[in-house]
Protein backbone atom coordinates (compact mmCIF):
# COMPACT_ATOMS: atom_id res chain seq x y z
CA UNK A 1 0.00 0.00 0.00
CA UNK A 2 1.12 3.60 -0.72
CA UNK A 3 1.44 5.11 2.44
CA UNK A 4 0.81 8.58 1.25
CA UNK A 5 -2.68 7.42 0.61
CA UNK A 6 -3.06 7.97 4.36
CA UNK A 7 -3.65 11.75 5.31
CA UNK A 8 -1.51 13.39 7.31
CA UNK A 9 1.14 10.72 7.48
CA UNK A 10 4.20 12.15 7.80
CA UNK A 11 8.26 10.76 6.71
CA UNK A 12 6.76 8.91 4.31
CA UNK A 13 10.04 9.76 2.16
CA UNK A 14 12.33 8.24 4.72
CA UNK A 15 13.08 4.94 3.69
CA UNK A 16 12.37 4.30 7.60
CA UNK A 17 9.56 1.75 9.11
CA UNK A 18 5.90 3.16 10.04
CA UNK A 19 4.51 2.70 13.57
CA UNK A 20 0.83 2.39 14.64
CA UNK A 21 0.98 2.84 18.41
CA UNK A 22 -0.90 4.27 21.00
CA UNK A 23 -3.20 2.85 23.86
CA UNK A 24 -4.87 0.08 23.74
CA UNK A 25 -8.06 1.80 24.73
CA UNK A 26 -9.29 5.32 25.08
CA UNK A 27 -9.74 5.80 28.45
CA UNK A 28 -10.01 9.47 28.41
CA UNK A 29 -8.77 13.07 26.86
CA UNK A 30 -5.90 13.68 28.82
CA UNK A 31 -4.25 10.64 28.45
CA UNK A 32 -4.48 10.09 24.68
CA UNK A 33 -3.16 13.56 24.08
CA UNK A 34 0.05 13.34 26.63
CA UNK A 35 0.57 9.91 24.80
CA UNK A 36 0.48 11.09 21.33
CA UNK A 37 2.31 14.28 21.85
CA UNK A 38 4.65 11.85 23.05
CA UNK A 39 5.09 9.91 20.77
CA UNK A 40 5.30 12.38 17.88
CA UNK A 41 8.02 13.84 19.72
CA UNK A 42 9.58 10.37 19.08
CA UNK A 43 8.60 9.58 15.79
CA UNK A 44 10.14 13.55 14.77
CA UNK A 45 13.13 13.07 15.73
CA UNK A 46 13.46 9.52 14.05
CA UNK A 47 11.63 10.39 11.03
CA UNK A 48 9.11 7.50 11.19
CA UNK A 49 5.31 7.95 9.62
CA UNK A 50 3.22 8.09 12.85
CA UNK A 51 -0.42 6.47 12.91
CA UNK A 52 -1.90 6.93 16.52
CA UNK A 53 -3.57 4.04 17.79
CA UNK A 54 -6.60 3.73 20.45
CA UNK A 55 -9.57 1.76 20.51
CA UNK A 56 -12.93 3.16 20.77
CA UNK A 57 -14.44 0.40 22.42
CA UNK A 58 -13.21 -3.40 23.55
CA UNK A 59 -15.57 -6.02 22.45
CA UNK A 60 -13.45 -9.03 22.91
CA UNK A 61 -13.43 -9.20 26.43
CA UNK A 62 -12.73 -12.67 28.64
CA UNK A 63 -15.19 -11.40 31.54
CA UNK A 64 -18.13 -9.52 31.45
CA UNK A 65 -16.67 -7.04 34.33
CA UNK A 66 -13.84 -5.89 32.00
CA UNK A 67 -13.25 -2.55 30.15
CA UNK A 68 -14.90 -1.82 27.48
CA UNK A 69 -14.45 1.80 26.80
CA UNK A 70 -15.81 5.28 27.86
CA UNK A 71 -19.18 5.40 25.30
CA UNK A 72 -18.27 5.22 21.15
CA UNK A 73 -19.20 8.71 20.32
CA UNK A 74 -16.91 10.37 23.35
CA UNK A 75 -13.93 7.81 22.39
CA UNK A 76 -14.31 8.49 18.43
CA UNK A 77 -14.16 12.67 19.10
CA UNK A 78 -11.36 12.03 21.03
CA UNK A 79 -9.70 10.14 18.25
CA UNK A 80 -10.85 12.89 16.22
CA UNK A 81 -8.95 15.59 18.24
CA UNK A 82 -5.99 14.27 18.19
CA UNK A 83 -5.86 13.86 14.61
CA UNK A 84 -6.56 17.31 14.19
CA UNK A 85 -4.00 18.82 17.42
CA UNK A 86 -1.30 17.12 16.83
CA UNK A 87 -2.03 16.40 12.75
CA UNK A 88 -1.69 12.94 12.77
CA UNK A 89 -3.71 9.90 10.92
CA UNK A 90 -5.73 7.37 13.53
CA UNK A 91 -6.51 4.07 13.36
CA UNK A 92 -8.80 2.00 15.61
CA UNK A 93 -10.86 -1.00 15.47
CA UNK A 94 -14.21 -2.02 14.65
CA UNK A 95 -15.94 -5.19 15.53
CA UNK A 96 -19.37 -4.97 13.55
CA UNK A 97 -20.38 -4.17 10.29
CA UNK A 98 -22.06 -1.02 11.35
CA UNK A 99 -19.17 0.22 12.96
CA UNK A 100 -17.53 0.87 10.02
CA UNK A 101 -19.35 3.72 8.70
CA UNK A 102 -19.90 5.47 11.63
CA UNK A 103 -15.83 4.93 12.76
CA UNK A 104 -15.02 6.50 9.30
CA UNK A 105 -15.83 9.72 10.06
CA UNK A 106 -13.33 9.89 12.96
CA UNK A 107 -10.66 8.30 11.87
CA UNK A 108 -7.98 7.53 8.83
CA UNK A 109 -7.55 3.80 9.16
CA UNK A 110 -10.18 1.25 10.10
CA UNK A 111 -8.57 -2.21 11.97
CA UNK A 112 -10.11 -5.32 11.59
CA UNK A 113 -9.07 -7.63 14.95
CA UNK A 114 -7.56 -10.96 14.46
CA UNK A 115 -10.56 -12.84 15.35
CA UNK A 116 -12.59 -11.40 13.51
CA UNK A 117 -10.80 -10.80 10.25
CA UNK A 118 -12.64 -13.74 8.26
CA UNK A 119 -15.97 -11.94 8.87
CA UNK A 120 -16.73 -10.96 5.21
CA UNK A 121 -19.00 -8.72 5.99
CA UNK A 122 -17.14 -6.61 8.70
CA UNK A 123 -13.88 -6.32 5.82
CA UNK A 124 -16.33 -5.28 3.07
CA UNK A 125 -17.97 -2.49 5.28
CA UNK A 126 -14.89 -1.54 6.37
CA UNK A 127 -13.16 -1.21 2.58
CA UNK A 128 -16.68 0.07 1.02
CA UNK A 129 -15.72 3.24 3.63
CA UNK A 130 -12.71 4.06 1.28
CA UNK A 131 -10.02 4.26 4.32
CA UNK A 132 -6.89 2.26 4.99
CA UNK A 133 -8.03 -1.20 6.18
CA UNK A 134 -5.82 -2.98 8.52
CA UNK A 135 -6.07 -6.71 8.42
CA UNK A 136 -4.67 -8.41 11.34
CA UNK A 137 -4.00 -12.00 10.70
CA UNK A 138 -6.18 -14.21 12.80
CA UNK A 139 -4.35 -16.21 15.53
CA UNK A 140 -5.45 -18.87 13.90
CA UNK A 141 -5.09 -19.02 10.11
CA UNK A 142 -1.70 -19.07 8.31
CA UNK A 143 -0.23 -16.37 6.31
CA UNK A 144 -0.89 -17.85 2.88
CA UNK A 145 -4.38 -17.65 3.85
CA UNK A 146 -4.53 -13.41 4.13
CA UNK A 147 -4.27 -13.27 0.52
CA UNK A 148 -7.41 -13.86 0.27
CA UNK A 149 -8.92 -11.10 3.05
CA UNK A 150 -6.84 -8.82 1.33
CA UNK A 151 -8.72 -9.78 -1.86
CA UNK A 152 -11.69 -9.18 -0.42
CA UNK A 153 -10.83 -5.38 0.27
CA UNK A 154 -9.78 -5.05 -3.61
CA UNK A 155 -13.03 -6.86 -5.00
CA UNK A 156 -14.56 -4.07 -2.40
CA UNK A 157 -13.24 -1.40 -4.62
CA UNK A 158 -10.41 -0.13 -2.33
CA UNK A 159 -6.51 -0.77 -2.82
CA UNK A 160 -5.30 0.63 0.74
CA UNK A 161 -5.24 -2.73 2.53
CA UNK A 162 -2.20 -3.63 4.98
CA UNK A 163 -2.04 -6.51 6.79
CA UNK A 164 -0.66 -6.89 10.70
CA UNK A 165 0.83 -10.74 12.36
CA UNK A 166 0.00 -10.80 15.49
CA UNK A 167 0.87 -13.60 16.30
CA UNK A 168 -0.01 -17.40 16.15
CA UNK A 169 -1.76 -19.86 19.06
CA UNK A 170 0.76 -21.86 20.43
CA UNK A 171 -0.82 -23.82 23.16
CA UNK A 172 -3.56 -22.78 25.35
CA UNK A 173 -1.69 -19.98 26.63
CA UNK A 174 0.44 -18.39 24.32
CA UNK A 175 1.66 -17.11 20.98
CA UNK A 176 4.64 -17.51 18.67
CA UNK A 177 5.53 -15.14 16.49
CA UNK A 178 6.19 -17.00 12.83
CA UNK A 179 8.89 -15.05 11.15
CA UNK A 180 8.66 -17.27 7.80
CA UNK A 181 5.28 -15.13 7.04
CA UNK A 182 6.23 -12.22 6.95
CA UNK A 183 8.17 -12.44 3.44
CA UNK A 184 4.64 -14.39 2.17
CA UNK A 185 2.49 -11.44 3.47
CA UNK A 186 4.22 -8.73 2.26
CA UNK A 187 3.50 -10.68 -1.59
CA UNK A 188 -0.11 -9.61 -0.67
CA UNK A 189 0.01 -6.30 0.80
CA UNK A 190 2.22 -4.06 3.14
CA UNK A 191 2.72 -5.94 6.16
CA UNK A 192 2.83 -5.13 9.81
CA UNK A 193 4.33 -6.72 13.30
CA UNK A 194 2.11 -6.69 16.08
CA UNK A 195 5.00 -6.68 18.66
CA UNK A 196 2.79 -5.80 21.95
CA UNK A 197 -0.27 -8.34 21.13
CA UNK A 198 2.32 -10.88 19.72
CA UNK A 199 3.58 -11.19 23.27
CA UNK A 200 0.28 -11.41 25.01
CA UNK A 201 -0.58 -14.75 27.10
CA UNK A 202 -4.43 -15.22 26.87
CA UNK A 203 -6.99 -17.65 28.16
CA UNK A 204 -5.68 -17.22 31.81
CA UNK A 205 -7.90 -18.75 34.49
CA UNK A 206 -8.26 -15.55 36.18
CA UNK A 207 -9.54 -13.97 32.86
CA UNK A 208 -7.06 -11.24 32.75
CA UNK A 209 -4.66 -11.56 29.93
CA UNK A 210 -0.91 -11.76 30.60
CA UNK A 211 1.92 -11.01 28.82
CA UNK A 212 6.02 -10.74 28.53
CA UNK A 213 6.53 -7.01 27.80
CA UNK A 214 9.93 -7.80 28.78
CA UNK A 215 10.56 -9.47 25.14
CA UNK A 216 9.06 -6.30 23.36
CA UNK A 217 12.67 -5.10 22.37
CA UNK A 218 13.50 -8.74 21.12
CA UNK A 219 10.53 -8.79 18.57
CA UNK A 220 10.83 -5.50 17.73
CA UNK A 221 14.37 -5.86 16.57
CA UNK A 222 13.65 -9.39 14.89
CA UNK A 223 10.53 -8.14 12.87
CA UNK A 224 12.92 -4.66 11.50
CA UNK A 225 15.69 -7.28 10.57
CA UNK A 226 12.82 -9.46 8.90
CA UNK A 227 12.09 -6.44 7.11
CA UNK A 228 8.40 -5.60 7.99
CA UNK A 229 7.01 -2.38 6.72
CA UNK A 230 5.59 -1.20 10.06
CA UNK A 231 5.26 -1.76 13.66
CA UNK A 232 2.59 -1.89 16.13
CA UNK A 233 3.15 -1.23 20.01
CA UNK A 234 0.49 -0.21 22.21
CA UNK A 235 1.83 2.00 25.13
CA UNK A 236 1.24 3.54 28.04
CA UNK A 237 2.53 6.02 30.72
CA UNK A 238 1.57 3.62 32.99
CA UNK A 239 1.05 -0.04 31.62
CA UNK A 240 0.42 -1.44 35.12
CA UNK A 241 -2.67 0.95 35.63
CA UNK A 242 -3.90 0.55 32.15
CA UNK A 243 -7.79 -0.31 31.62
CA UNK A 244 -7.04 -3.21 28.63
CA UNK A 245 -4.04 -5.21 27.91
CA UNK A 246 -1.68 -3.68 30.30
CA UNK A 247 0.12 -6.82 30.69
CA UNK A 248 1.95 -6.40 27.32
CA UNK A 249 1.69 -2.82 27.06
CA UNK A 250 5.42 -1.25 26.04
CA UNK A 251 6.08 1.26 29.31
CA UNK A 252 6.08 4.87 27.37
CA UNK A 253 9.36 5.95 28.85
CA UNK A 254 11.45 3.07 26.79
CA UNK A 255 9.81 4.15 23.77
CA UNK A 256 12.95 6.70 22.49
CA UNK A 257 15.41 4.20 23.35
CA UNK A 258 13.60 1.59 21.34
CA UNK A 259 12.70 3.91 18.40
CA UNK A 260 16.43 4.13 18.27
CA UNK A 261 17.86 1.24 17.97
CA UNK A 262 15.15 0.38 15.61
CA UNK A 263 15.80 2.98 13.02
CA UNK A 264 19.56 2.22 13.07
CA UNK A 265 18.63 -1.28 12.34
CA UNK A 266 16.46 -0.01 9.50
CA UNK A 267 19.38 1.99 8.31
CA UNK A 268 22.00 -1.38 8.39
CA UNK A 269 19.36 -3.37 6.52
CA UNK A 270 18.35 -0.42 3.70
CA UNK A 271 22.05 -0.87 3.07
CA UNK A 272 21.35 -4.86 1.83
Amino acid sequence: MDLNLIPKLKHTDSNNFFLLAGPCAIEGEDMAMQIAEEILKITDKYQIPFIFKGSFKKANRSRIDSFTGIGDQKALEILKKVSEKFDVPTVTDIHQAEDAAMAAQYVDVLQIPAFLVRQTDLVVAAAQTGKAVNLKKGQFMSPESMQHTVQKVIDSGNQKAMITDRGTMFGYQDLIVDFRGIPTMKKYASTVLDVTHSLQQPNQSSGVTGGRPEMIETIAKAGIVNNVDGLFIETHFNPSEAKSDGANMLDIKHLNSLMHKLTEIRKTINQF
